[in-house]
């Protein structure tokens, strides 16, 4: 299967636009979970704690949008409860009552360029790069380092999912972007050496967490603490052995029609994953909310004045309830 085959059968999933992951008690009782990516290796961690979730009788449901902006809208039009993303830029400008309250990953992505174009960060000045959406963490890490480095990008494109950008890559319509870590990989592996990955140093932050109104947090609180004691069960169990991915997704039949070369690559990527300490396993603490705020002010991405308030962006009750 070449890699454009495979970026169009990961994309045939997402066709679907709605995946049911548990027998729902009744459209009213599922809880909806936004994600603006597509269906992928990648959440395969998050589709777990929902399966069970609904083994103790909170049914979740997830449907993928076609980027972040769209899935945080979502959210805050009651389309959906449960937001995938890290909306700090949104709060910020709107006020909107939507707070995170479990923080699935810390950013780890890889710049990476065609070295036939490009050999450095200098070298990108002028030049159009490739990220996954407005507000994503890949943008605000890629905003930094034109800080950073003292240069200016022609332009930003937004392509939502790391694969496909990788995918575009390989088929040479992308010189400049960033992507995961399973998708450098990939373009270790099959692009016959042409890509480098950029520098990176001194960045930690939220890369994805959960958030949710405020009014829904708090009228499914005993639902939402069920759902985080088995976001945080996942994470430790990923944590301690990162092969049972695979066997849980075959359990629950999650993501049937990914391609073959992409199953084969989960215990890779998670195994990677959890080597770099991607998966936090408190779900976050508000020191974690005043280091993103320092990011993403760095990143140029938000305007925030004086000291950070957590509780502008986080709701900690349920977690702390939890822990």
């Amino acid at each position: 299967m070449t890699f454009a085959t495979r970026s169009l059968a990961v994309l045939g999933t997402v066709a679907l636009a709605s995946t049911s992951l548990v027998t729902p008690v009744s459209a009213q009782d599922t809880i909806q979970v936004a994600l603006g990516d597509i269906a992928s290796i990648e959440s395969l961690n998050l589709l777990i704690a929902m399966e069970r979730a609904g083994e103790r009788g909170v049914p979740m449901e997830m449907t993928f949008f076609n980027s972040e902006d769209v899935a945080v809208q979502a959210v805050a039009s009651g389309e959906a409860d449960i937001g995938v993303g890290a909306p700090y830029a949104f709060i910020n400008n709107s006020d909107a009552p939507i707070r995170m309250f479990f923080r699935m990953s810390t950013l780890l992505f890889f710049p990476v360029v065609n070295s036939e174009v490009y050999s450095d960060w200098a070298d990108l000045d002028g030049e159009e790069v490739t990220v996954h959406s407005r507000g994503s963490g890949t943008e605000a890490l890629m905003r930094l380092m034109e800080s950073v480095h003292g240069i200016e990008y022609s332009s930003m494109s937004y392509v939502p999912g790391s694969e496909v950008r990788a995918g575009a890559m390989l088929q040479g319509t992308i010189n400049a972007s960033i992507v995961d870590a399973a998708n450098f990989r990939l373009l270790q592996e099959e692009g016959g050496g042409r890509f480098i990955r950029l520098s990176v140093e001194g960045v930690n932050a939220t890369d994805e967490a959960l958030y949710a109104n405020t009014d829904f947090l708090d009228e499914r609180s005993e639902d939402m603490a069920i759902f985080v004691e088995e976001l945080l069960r996942t994470w430790a169990d990923i944590d301690a052995d990162p092969s049972i991915v695979s066997g849980l997704r075959e359990q629950y039949g999650l993501l049937p029609d990914l391609p073959g070369d992409a199953t084969a690559d989960i215990d890779a990527y998670y195994a990677e994953a959890v080597e770099n300490g991607v998966y936090p396993l408190d779900g976050g603490e508000p020191q974690d909310a005043i280091d993103d705020i320092s990011f993403l002010r760095a990143a140029g991405s938000i305007e925030v004045e004086g000291e950070v308030d957590p509780s502008r962006y986080w709701d900690f009750g349920i977690l702390d309830q939890v822990r």
